[in-house]
């Protein structure tokens, strides 16, 4: 249904989006950016949609550089939360200072 592809520029960026009749959607973009070596990085940015066999819409947005691939969807699991009392020691312990002991 649809395939739009426009890049790669000279100064290295693009975008492309391809959606099929299945329901299935992707775009992406992507450009060089300065990175926090001052040297250029490729920087990626986008999107993936489609329907899982259980009917749930999956969404899924995305980043990559230089701190790597950084997915974010509601159908990912995430960690349970810190329990406060391990919390309230985390903090304790982030107060005192670096050990000079390394044996």
């Amino acid at each position: 249904m649809r395939d739009d592809f426009d890049g790669p520029h000279e100064d290295g960026s693009y975008k492309w989006a391809i959606q099929t009749e299945g329901g299935i959607y992707h775009e992406q973009r992507g450009s060089l950016q300065p990175s926090s070596s001052g040297e250029p990085a490729l920087v990626v940015e986008g999107q993936y949609q489609y329907v899982a066999p259980d009917g749930q819409v999956i969404n899924l947005l995305y980043r990559a550089d230089e701190n790597g691939f950084q997915p974010q969807g509601a159908h990912l699991p995430t960690p349970p939360p810190i329990p406060p009392a391990i919390q309230r020691a985390l903090d304790y312990l982030a107060t005192l200072p670096p050990s000079k002991d390394y044996q």
